[in-house]
């Protein structure tokens, strides 16, 4: 995929969801994976061409594993090219979360101080917007995970209003597959660098990622059926979709 695909399928998003207006400004949460740094690129991208003006700043949440560091100065230097600015977070959460508390389950809270770092910091510099890398694939990971673990049908909402923090999430991304994030990524030689935290890859979302992947296999197309299908389903949350047209396109 290209940054012209790219940019189509995330600005179709904003479109269809109302995500950006007039004078925002979007803190990106940048974590140094291929989601964040691809969603950042393809922001800076609209942003020069959009209708309605509106600004960037990229944020990193420091969880506090040394070895994450270098993973910083490639970033930095992508958000200079780009004309983002730039702000690193320094937190103890790594520490908190594995030493102190040692969680035997430690993402949700990790998850929880990250975002609260993150929309803190965003508040500070002036933003009214948060943007998070969450991509088609996730959409139907949640969708999996609320029925397998909580007997519920849910899945996040492409736009959502924090009122205690007086903050609206957006999700551009949630047209675009994991696998052209990918390849997306690689071509481009994003700055992406290992997740050093020692729970990545042994979660209960990773187990669910397996999961699909081998249904989709047994049954080609079947992960773009249950994206098709959260877009119809008029959940609880989510906003009203502005663009009407049949979503085949952005399932195939």
């Amino acid at each position: 995929m290209d940054l012209q695909r790219l940019m189509s399928l995330s600005r179709k998003a904003i479109d269809d969801y109302g995500m950006i207006n007039e004078g925002d400004t979007v803190a990106v949460g940048v974590s140094g994976g291929k989601d964040s740094l691809t969603l950042l690129t393809a922001l800076a991208g609209i942003r020069r061409f959009y209708p309605k003006k509106f600004s960037l700043q990229a944020i990193t949440v420091d969880m506090g594993f040394p070895e994450a560091a270098e993973g910083l100065l490639p970033i930095r230097r992508l958000c200079e090219d780009l004309d983002v600015p730039y702000t690193v977070v320094p937190s103890q959460i790594a520490e908190i979360v594995f030493e102190d508390r040692k969680e035997k389950n430690p993402c949700s809270l990790c998850a929880k101080l990250r975002k609260g770092a993150f929309n803190t910091a965003a508040k500070e510099l002036g933003c009214n917007k948060v943007a998070y890398g969450h991509h088609k694939n996730d959409m139907v990971e949640t969708l999996m995970l609320s029925l397998i673990y909580e007997s519920r049908i849910y899945c996040f909402s492409p736009v959502l209003y924090l009122d205690r923090m007086d903050l609206t999430v957006i999700r551009p991304l949630i047209y675009v597959d994991e696998s052209d994030i990918k390849g997306y990524a690689a071509a481009n030689r994003l700055p992406v660098f290992k997740n050093p935290c020692p729970a990545d890859g042994f979660t209960r979302r990773e187990y669910v990622k397996q999961l699909i992947g081998e249904i989709t296999k047994e049954n080609p197309g079947a992960r773009d059926r249950m994206h098709a299908a959260i877009l119809r389903a008029d959940l609880p949350g989510w906003p009203e979709k502005r663009n009407c047209q049949n979503n085949r396109n952005i399932s195939e």
